[in-house]
């Protein structure tokens, strides 16, 4: 049977997932300032804010010391990650009882595509109520769903009616949605994207469209085809049920700031052993190497180069992450983290790893 033109997509996101199920767990913390992650007393970081924190300006990924200047009465909780997969492992049964096309994005959210399902229901919206159902059922957390013919509108669509909402938006509605909405609620757009683009008088969707792909290229880098299209409602991507692993990398973040580079130099080539261990151990080599760094006022850049040949010798990588060092401020400025990551790698189709052709001269 030929697949239709039009798709249903279904996003899911559990709403404060980390926080929701300690708050489910523990009924002392119900109602309560919740935060799962580090300690604010040392470099902790918020891995997820309950609503009730929410409201006071903190969120997930934020320093947990500046979570607690923003709430001093917020309840800190150290993770559960065991407790948290076995309940995601709950939930994704549940999507397959709908649909064998589920791609999930992490232990709480996940894109389905209902097109064609289970219970040979027509309408994406209904199945959507269902699984909503189901999870609280089961589960006894809440889900919040967007629904539309494509990833980008259904991932947006999730966060429109947060926490515990359903919200659809229809192909013949896209355009005028995406004309109005704000430019800083497209996903994928940062802070710091957002800053640039006001800067630019860019404000919502509608400013945005008037932009050639050309000049958004010129201004963004080849970022600027992505919110070409975007604008646009464009987005051919499938639900992909196996996702391939595309990088290899490894990072750190440092007890103290650090700003010696003798020793930050040292430490990017015992990273680039362990990856170059990690490559070699997989058969995998890659084309691309990135070089991340975190300074210690949590502003964070990557640096990348590419070859035309496939590496995985840690002398290659380390030499390479070390020039990337030219390109950033570190030794001028403290760095808290680094990390290196090798991607373009040499995968088959299936995400297999292909054997490496050595050549012998």
């Amino acid at each position: 049977m030929a697949k239709p033109d039009i798709r249903k997509i279904i996003h899911i996101d559990m709403d404060a997932f980390y926080a929701s199920v300690e708050q489910r767990d523990f009924p002392e913390y119900r109602g309560k300032p919740v935060i799962v992650g580090g300690s604010p007393e040392g470099r902790g970081v918020v891995a997820a804010a309950s609503y009730e924190v929410r409201k006071y300006g903190v969120h997930s990924a934020m320093p947990a010391a500046k979570a607690v200047r923003l709430c001093p009465h917020a309840i800190f909780v150290k993770p559960r990650f065991e407790v948290y997969r076995k309940i995601s492992e709950q939930i994704r049964e549940i999507f397959f009882e709908f649909t064998d096309l589920v791609e999930p994005l992490s232990l709480d959210e996940a894109y389905l595509d209902v097109t064609e399902n289970h219970i040979n229901l027509p309408s994406a919206t209904l199945i959507a109520k269902k699984i909503r159902k189901r999870i609280k059922e089961k589960t006894r957390l809440t889900a919040s769903a967007g629904v539309a013919h494509n990833k980008f509108l259904a991932k947006i669509a999730s966060d429109l009616d947060k926490p515990d909402g359903l919200s659809v938006i229809l192909p013949e509605d896209a355009r005028d949605f995406l004309e109005k909405l704000e430019i800083g609620e497209f996903y994928g757009i940062g802070e710091a994207t957002e800053s640039k683009m006001k800067s630019l008088g860019i404000y919502t969707g509608k400013d945005l469209k008037q932009w050639s792909e050309i000049d958004l290229v010129n201004e963004f880098g080849k970022t600027g085809r992505y919110y070409y299209r975007i604008v646009r409602g464009i987005d051919n991507r499938q639900v992909k049920t196996h996702r391939i692993r595309k990088s290899i990398g490894k990072e750190r973040t440092f007890s103290e700031d650090v700003d010696d580079l003798g020793w930050i130099n040292n430490f990017l080539r015992e990273l680039s052993e362990k990856i170059s261990q990690s490559m070699k151990d997989k058969n995998a080599a890659g084309k691309t190497v990135t070089l991340k760094v975190r300074y210690d006022d949590f502003e964070t850049i990557t640096r990348s180069t590419s070859f035309s040949h496939y590496i995985n010798d840690a002398e290659d990588i380390a030499n390479t992450a070390i020039s990337l060092l030219e390109e950033t401020e570190v030794g001028e400025r403290k760095v808290r983290l680094l990390g290196i990551t090798l991607s373009n790698l040499n995968l088959n189709e299936k995400g297999h790893f292909k054997q490496l052709e050595i050549p012998f001269e």
